[in-house]
């Protein structure tokens, strides 16, 4: 079990590294124990919605069709309508697209289309859209909501090892709000593991540019 006074007291020793010429994120790592992960049934992938932002906005591009393209365009940083997606038959302009952004919201009707011009690419980095994380609409969905949400949403893997590493602020925010970004990370990660607290080793918190320090 961790607290928000432990948290805090990490955020203060973290203050004390030498200042860089840009503002760094906090990344928070957890590593854990007694998963087996050669056993599909052990990974864990889920998404959960902060209280307060990252303190870095996330890039959301949305891929729809005429029903959702003139409010598509007034929340989203890109709009791609079906009609073009024909021109990310070229890879490097795919790539491009996936790298620069970190949600895909999908208009549901035309996913079969998605996936197939898409798929390749966004798949292999975790970027499909995902109806976890809300991001498959229907052709009438409120869009603004679905942005200001995704602002605040971390997605949890553990696949590959046994650690997940995200970003929950940066230096320039309210402490307070950093600690509670980790609370609730830490609480809703420790409800998916099968063992709960006993399946987390550690918990540490770094800078961009910084050595992890642990909080427990």
């Amino acid at each position: 079990m961790i607290d928000k006074k432990t948290i805090l007291e990490t955020i203060s020793k973290l203050k004390e590294d030498k200042k860089r010429n840009f503002t760094q994120s906090y990344d928070l790592i957890i590593k854990l124990a007694g998963l087996d992960l050669k056993k599909p049934d052990q990974h864990q992938d889920f998404f959960l919605t902060l209280h307060y932002s990252k303190g870095k906005n996330a890039r959301v591009c949305a891929l729809v069709g005429p029903e959702l393209l003139d409010e598509a365009k007034k929340v989203f940083d890109k709009v791609i309508l079906q009609d073009d997606f024909v021109q990310y038959s070229d890879k490097k302009k795919l790539k491009d697209l996936a790298n620069s952004h970190d949600y895909f919201i999908a208009q549901a009707n035309i996913m079969p289309k998605i996936a197939a011009t898409f798929g390749k690419v966004l798949g292999t980095r975790g970027k499909m859209p995902n109806p976890k994380a809300g991001c498959v609409v229907p052709p009438k969905a409120a869009l603004k909501p679905l942005y200001d949400k995704l602002q605040k949403t971390i997605r949890i893997t553990v696949k590959n090892a046994l650690m997940t590493q995200c970003v929950v602020g940066t230096e320039n925010m309210d402490e307070e709000q950093v600690a509670d970004n980790i609370l609730t990370i830490y609480n809703q990660t420790v409800q998916h593991l099968p063992n709960h607290e006993n399946n987390i080793s550690k918990l540490l918190l770094k800078k961009t540019m910084g050595k992890p320090i642990e909080i427990r």
